[in-house]
């Protein structure tokens, strides 16, 4: 091999190399959070981590290593008609707040593990997107919609004048949970008749639940994904961070602007 033409390609070896410490970096995020971030998330984290790299930058690097992420979304509906009190669409799509615990968003979706079906029905947070408090169980009654909403009033003592909306479940409609949230003093709200979008915030989780946890791996057990949903709730409010949160999680968020 001529002399010249060993030093071209050692250059451009060495040059293809220059991002392997940023490689590296990209595989650990992408890895630690088994694939559930996209080259956007994967990009504020790195400079959370003191890189000084654009998202375009990542998201060449990203496929370069073959690191994807995919978004898959379904919804569950628990209308059922009119069996009850229908509340007004209070919220009228205004899906910002500036401080916690003034708007809270519900819903219940279904998932189908080995057969069985299991029930996730949480609060979340306008703020930041936080799970403020969920259940899970096997069928879709009361109980666990009394579960989600005495833990949520145990861990926010005001709730005075918040904005509580779901779509119009028969959940929703029961009066022993119109009862409660006018006894907390929250503003009931719901969403259109067939319309989705008015609850998108809602939505939004259940597709995220479902793409990076229940598609992205195989479960033996019902009991089993009950245990790593609860596990990855509390990743999501902890550990998951938010792009329209500078790059924060929920938690994490929701302390700094509570500090400032």
């Amino acid at each position: 091999m001529a002399r010249s033409v060993f030093y071209y390609h050692r250059k451009r070896l060495n040059s293809d190399d220059k991002y392997r410490h940023e490689k590296q970096e990209i595989a650990n995020i992408y890895n630690l959070h088994k694939g559930r971030y996209g080259y956007r998330r994967v990009t504020a984290e790195m400079k959370n981590r003191g890189y000084s790299i654009n998202h375009k930058t990542v998201q060449k690097l990203m496929g370069s290593l073959g690191l994807k992420c995919n978004i898959r979304k379904v919804s569950y509906r628990s209308y059922k008609g009119e069996v009850g009190k229908i509340a007004p669409n209070v919220l009228e799509r205004n899906f910002e707040a500036s401080l916690p615990n003034q708007k809270w968003a519900t819903d219940v979706t279904q998932m189908n593990i080995k057969g069985e079906k299991i029930y996730l029905s949480p609060i979340i947070d306008m703020f930041n997107g936080e799970v403020i408090s969920y259940s899970i169980s096997k069928s879709p009654n009361m109980q666990m919609i009394d579960e989600m909403l005495y833990e949520a009033f145990d861990k926010v003592k005001d709730t005075k004048g918040l904005i509580f909306h779901s779509d119009q479940g028969w959940q929703y409609q029961h009066y022993g949970y119109r009862k409660a949230l006018k006894k907390n003093g929250i503003i009931q709200s719901m969403s259109r008749k067939g319309n989705c979008l008015d609850n998108a915030l809602a939505e939004s989780f259940f597709g995220i639940v479902k793409t990076e946890l229940l598609y992205s791996q195989s479960f033996e057990t019902a009991d089993e994904f009950i245990t790593l949903l609860k596990e990855y709730i509390h990743y999501y409010n902890n550990k998951r961070i938010k792009n329209r949160l500078n790059g924060k999680s929920p938690v994490e968020y929701r302390a700094l602007v509570q500090k400032t």
